[in-house]
């Protein structure tokens, strides 16, 4: 049965088109994804499909009689009470209690916090009876576990599913077909998020090889039109000017002008302390604390994330380390050299009244050459650099929010649930940025892809939080590269994560063997140092080969370079001797 049928839709900004002429047919049973850059328009293209906006160019007909159900982007329930907003009954509060808002039944919606509301508001559309659910990034503001339910409830659904999301591992398991909307046209993949990329790639190469061909014709073309034979004088200069305008054609322009640039923003020298906690414990209301005892230390280099249900306190404690709010018991130590960086769920207080480019300037001065530039390398064109902050996409805030936080060039980054909102783009940017980022990263986020590429240790917050342990129930801990389940892994760590409160046992024995009495996130990060400069020394020792080889009869050149290469040699010897211990 059809659910929903557009055709020729078409939507625009001022200045260039979301989409056109796209057509799309929503059946019983379909699980549709819709992906694309900020602001490419797949908000537009749900409500257009919902019939709550008319769409500029094309129509929608939804079938007869049809049950609709949506979850929009800011997730703002309208009901008094977080009960109320499902409907009072025990099928509602079963999936409140999923998502992990039981303790907050009776509380009213307006005091909720955003990520609450959302949650609130996606039960609210989940208990809805319906033949097509509509989710636009349904699972910003879930933890892991609420996340994998979230999969198994999408999996078991029979209606027709939309469904916008940058979970990857959401798009492989729960969608059967993505909508890719890029530069003004739409392509339809089958299958998840690998097949996805697969047809992406295989469109950029087919386009690239059919532009190189269609200029060698066009200068084919245009070449035999200019030849000077008599017979040939005659061809009429029409036909010359389209082979030359052929030629002269340039490409479809990018969906954005080249990479984004975040490895061009540097970073600054960080020390040998960043911070030491010393049982620190919070609470907000005097008496229930979220968490209590945390003592811990993050070195340089470190890469860690914290986990925990929603509301067990990880963005308190971010806040903490971050100096933005006191502790209820303990302290923090924070590095002098530190420059912090924090990229947090809500976002700098943002105008939305201000320009991108007065944003950019910051209050003090007016924004020039630079700054332009670095906007552009974030992808804002002249138009974007424009235009208010209340008219962008919540990615394209999103993405400005990154900006202003990396353009500080901090050594030290606090990344809170730093994937929602961004566009797979620009996710996978950032994740380039720190796969070669020099600095201290300190993240919250339940996006498993993004954990298991840039972290390299789990840090249970249940694990300070024992009273709110459910009975039965380990607290979390796993290597990073294992973030599909929750089930509880053993500690793998050789030095404890969770050290004696007294400050004196912070130091590290001198004695230490190498590798050992380190966290995982530190040996991982000797283990990728003894790595690259093995691979620089095997580098090395081919070229001077290389050299030996071509010296000739040269004999001072050969017996330096052969002098040279037995140095290499022994430095090699040393290297995979320190790769063999932090790898142990």
């Amino acid at each position: 049965m059809i659910l929903v049928d557009g055709q020729g839709l078409g939507a625009s900004r001022p200045g260039r088109p979301l989409f056109s002429n796209l057509s799309l047919t929503v059946s019983d049973g379909d699980r549709i994804a819709v992906v694309g850059i900020n602001g490419c328009g797949k908000s537009t293209l749900l409500r257009y499909l919902l019939g709550t906006e008319t769409a500029e160019e094309g129509v929608v007909r939804q079938g007869g009689g049809i049950r609709i159900s949506h979850l929009d982007q800011q997730g703002r329930p309208g009901a008094h009470t977080v009960r109320d907003s499902v409907g009072g009954e025990w099928e509602g509060e079963a999936i409140l209690d999923r998502l992990g808002m039981t303790p907050m039944l009776d509380a009213e919606v307006s005091t909720l916090s955003g990520g609450q509301q959302k949650r609130v508001a996606l039960a609210a559309a989940l208990v809805k009876p319906c033949d097509l659910l509509v989710l636009d990034e349904p699972t910003n503001h879930l933890d892991l576990a609420a996340i994998e339910w979230l999969e198994d409830w999408l999996s078991r659904f029979r209606g027709g599913l939309i469904l916008v999301t940058h979970d990857r591992h959401v798009l492989d398991r729960v969608t059967t077909k993505i909508v890719e909307l890029d530069r003004g046209a739409s392509f339809v993949h089958n299958g998840g998020y690998a097949s996805y990329l697969d047809g992406k790639d295989l469109r950029e190469s087919e386009a690239a090889t059919a532009e190189s061909i269609r200029r060698n014709l066009a200068r084919t073309e245009l070449a035999w039109l200019r030849r000077g034979a008599p017979a040939r004088t005659r061809k009429p200069k029409a036909r010359i000017d389209a082979a030359t305008a052929l030629v002269n054609a340039r490409p479809q322009a990018a969906a954005r002008q080249g990479d984004l640039a975040l490895a061009d923003l540097g970073t600054s020298r960080l020390g040998s302390k960043v911070f030491e906690l010393h049982g620190i414990g919070h609470s907000f209301d005097g008496q229930r604390f979220l968490f209590r005892g945390v003592t811990h230390i993050i070195e340089p280099g470190d890469r860690v994330a914290f986990t925990g249900l929603n509301g067990s306190g990880k963005t308190t404690l971010l806040d903490v380390i971050a100096g933005r709010i006191a502790p209820t018991e303990g302290h923090v130590e924070t590095g002098l050299t530190v420059r912090l960086g924090y990229y947090d769920q809500q976002g700098r207080t943002l105008d939305p009244t201000q320009r991108v480019r007065e944003a950019v300037a910051g209050p003090t001065r007016v924004p020039d050459y630079d700054d332009a530039r670095l906007m552009e390398k974030f992808w804002f064109d002249t138009d974007a650099q424009w235009a208010e902050i209340g008219t962008l996409s919540g990615g394209e805030r999103r993405r400005l929010q990154l900006l202003l936080v990396l353009a500080e060039k901090p050594n030290v980054l606090i990344l809170d649930e730093p994937t929602n909102d961004l566009d797979l783009d620009t996710l996978r940017a950032l994740e380039d940025f720190l796969d070669d980022w020099a600095g201290t990263l300190i993240a919250v986020s339940h996006d498993r892809a993004f954990v298991a590429r840039v972290v390299e240790e789990i840090i249970p917050l249940e694990r300070w939080a024992p009273d709110r342990r459910p009975p039965g129930k380990a607290p979390l801990t796993r290597p990073a590269d294992d973030v599909t389940t929750t089930q509880a892994a053993p500690q793998t760590s050789t030095r404890p994560t969770t050290l004696p409160v007294p400050t004196d046992s912070l130091a590290k024995p001198a004695s230490a063997p190498v590798g050992r009495g380190m966290t995982p996130s530190t040996r991982a990060r000797k283990l990728r140092e003894a790595e690259t400069s093995l691979h620089k020394l095997e580098a090395q020792q081919t070229q001077l080969q290389v050299d030996l080889a071509q010296a000739g009869s040269d004999h001072e050149k050969m017996t330096r370079l052969a002098s040279e290469l037995h140095a290499v040699a022994e430095k090699i010897g040393v290297a995979e001797e320190a790769w063999l211990a932090f790898s142990d």
